[in-house]
């Protein structure tokens, strides 16, 4: 370095720090032999945070606002050195500056899947991806955790490893939550602020902290995704019957308009036609189905009342009638009727009844 750098570092007093890259986390503040001169400037914006460095420990940090850098407004350093020349000559420390703003729409996903017991399913895996914000909250902590000596300390830098424990702990979350597979689409955002509470005690020991993280899609295995389809597209069809016939249509328009497909095309379609032509038949005329004949109405049981010297009883069964007969409460001349018959008729005229007077029961054995 020159000598015009160097005496130019000597009387600039006033230090601050503007980040233009998105992406910076840390930066140290260069000057010539780490010289910072008493009384200098010290302006921390809106987050930012200073850490003070001297002599390889950590000083003092300093919040957002403009400081005079004197020992009366130090009292750490003050206790770290005894100052010469009554405090009035430069001094060797370095200054971090720290983002504290959050670091937003950054990523993470799982490599590999996740295996878990579903209720539904069983076993399966699945795959997850989405985005998540991390910004310092402990600025100390920060610095002796992670960044050390680091002039430059970007999010590049511990990215990867923030990922590892994200997949760590939605891996054990998704696992032990016992939703349903199908039912994680609906619930993604309470499972995003479990992760995140899962990982905040994991981030507190490296001076971060994750306010925000989002899971975009939990996905299943390709040939699981076919299976669903498939039963989807079934509930779609509705009617089996019209879905085979719409199906077999389909192959038919495909098998002709397929040139390279020859005799064997035409004689598949020939066939699925043949097939359809049979079907439809059996169903009549615009393919709907013939009506079902009505089963035959069970023959009507008659009832029957008996009057008897002015009283009327019943009503009796076929059955209780041909008892009546065997114990004798019933005879020919005795004047029975019936619905839908006209007036009173003597049970023997009565063709139902005149069977029950003419069977005889045979002999009984041994007679």
């Amino acid at each position: 370095m020159g000598i015009f750098d160097f005496l130019t570092g000597e009387f600039i007093d006033v230090i601050a720090w503007t980040d233009d890259t998105r992406d910076t986390m840390v930066w140290r503040f260069e000057r010539e032999g780490h010289e910072i001169k008493y009384g200098a400037k010290l302006t921390v914006r809106e987050g930012q945070a200073a850490v003070f460095i001297h002599e390889g420990q950590l000083a003092d940090v300093f919040t957002p606002g403009l400081y005079m850098l004197e020992t009366n407004n130090m009292p750490v350093m003050t206790t770290l050195q005894h100052w010469d020349h009554g405090f009035q000559s430069p001094f060797k420390s370095e200054i971090y500056y720290v983002n504290t703003t959050r670091f937003s729409d950054l990523k993470w996903g799982t490599k590999n899947p996740i295996m878990l017991r579903d209720p539904e399913f069983g076993p399966t895996r699945l795959r997850a991806y989405g985005t998540y914000t991390i910004k310092v909250s402990d600025p100390a902590v920060f610095m002796r955790e992670i960044v050390g000596t680091d002039g430059e300390f970007t999010m590049d830098e511990i990215s990867y490893q923030i990922r590892n424990i994200i997949v760590q702990e939605f891996s054990r979350v998704i696992a032990s939550c016992g939703i349903p597979v199908l039912d994680m689409a609906a619930n993604t955002a309470d499972l995003g602020k479990l992760v995140a509470s899962a990982i905040d005690a994991t981030m507190q020991q490296y001076g971060l902290t994750i306010p925000e993280l989002y899971i975009e899609n939990i996905s299943l295995p390709p040939a699981v995704e076919a299976a669903l389809d498939k039963r989807t597209s079934m509930g779609l069809a509705g009617d089996l019957g019209k879905f085979t016939q719409y199906s077999a249509a389909e192959a038919m328009t495909a098998a002709a308009g397929n040139p390279s497909g020859g005799g064997m095309a035409a004689g598949l379609g020939a066939g699925m036609g043949i097939a359809m032509a049979g079907q439809m038949a059996q169903q009549g005329p615009w393919g709907a189905a013939p009506p079902a004949s009505a089963p035959p109405q069970p023959p009507i049981e008659h009832v029957w009342h008996i009057a008897d010297a002015g009283a009327v009883s019943g009503p009796f069964s076929k059955a209780s009638m041909g008892r009546k007969v065997t114990e004798g409460a019933l005879t020919r001349d005795s004047m029975v009727w019936t619905q839908g018959q006209d007036g009173w008729m003597r049970a023997e005229d009565v063709r139902e009844l005149a069977t029950l007077f003419t069977v005889m029961p045979p002999p009984p054995p041994n007679a």
